[in-house]
């Protein structure tokens, strides 16, 4: 289910020059944020818990989510060497489950590390308040990159779409509409995230069973129609 080729390859696309500039910018923005933040208002549980909840989870994590998933396929698809890949005797599914595994790779890298080292800066994990986060960084990671490989998959306009999701419905939506919160991958992560915590700082709309039943199944639904997919791809193009 894992090809090294595969990997290697997306690895490549996804950690060029460019793009690694723009996967690290939000990281780094984080942490001037946590420092300066720190030295200003010193440490308190409650700010930290406020930084990590309204920027590292709500904003930085999806958008670098819909970098790393939509990138690990989009751009093969839209300028048609994905059919260089197609050809090889590689199955469909051990394409897409490679480039999820690299996606995630990649989004856990640049979120939940940044994550867990301002959460340190911001109150020396006071309350468990960094380590709850990271941990809501990791698992909202593996959905994410799914969601957001899967639209790589279906649409040339996969970045936008998720844009879209991330900073409408998550962090506008998410926040504002308290139905949409039971349909959020931020709350999903949160409810993690708050067993972990224990302390009142980190909530969740959404009960720790219900969270995380809901991440595991988007993950593993968006893994297999991706599969499906590109396996429909592969058809039209031998057509």
């Amino acid at each position: 289910m894992y090809d090294p080729t595969v990997a290697r390859l997306t690895y490549r696309a996804l950690l060029g020059r460019r793009r690694a500039l723009i996967l690290g910018a939000l990281p780094l923005l984080l942490l001037v944020i946590a420092v300066a933040v720190r030295v200003l208002a010193g440490a308190d549980d409650q700010t930290a818990a406020d930084v990590l909840g309204g920027f590292a989870l709500a904003t930085m994590v999806p958008i670098i989510g819909v970098i790393a998933g939509t990138g690990a396929i989009g751009p093969e698809i839209d300028d048609g060497s994905v059919v260089y890949l197609l050809s090889k005797p590689i199955k469909r599914p051990t394409i897409i489950f490679t480039k999820l595994i690299v996606a995630i790779a990649v989004t856990m890298v640049f979120s939940a590390v940044p994550t867990l080292v301002a959460g340190l800066i911001l109150n020396g994990n006071g309350q468990q308040v960094a380590v709850a986060y990271t941990v809501a960084a990791l698992v909202a990671s593996i959905a994410y990159s799914a969601l957001f490989l899967l639209l790589g998959t279906v649409s040339r306009h996969a970045v936008v779409f998720g844009l879209v999701y991330a900073l409408v419905w998550e962090a506008l939506f998410g926040s504002l509409v308290p139905g949409a919160r039971t349909l959020s991958v931020q709350q999903w992560s949160l409810a993690v995230a708050e067993k972990v915590s224990g302390g009142g700082l980190v909530t969740s709309d959404v009960a720790l069973t219900t969270g995380t039943v809901l991440l595991v199944l988007v993950t593993v639904l968006a893994t297999w129609y991706a599969g499906q997919k590109l396996r429909t791809l592969t058809l039209a193009g031998e057509e």
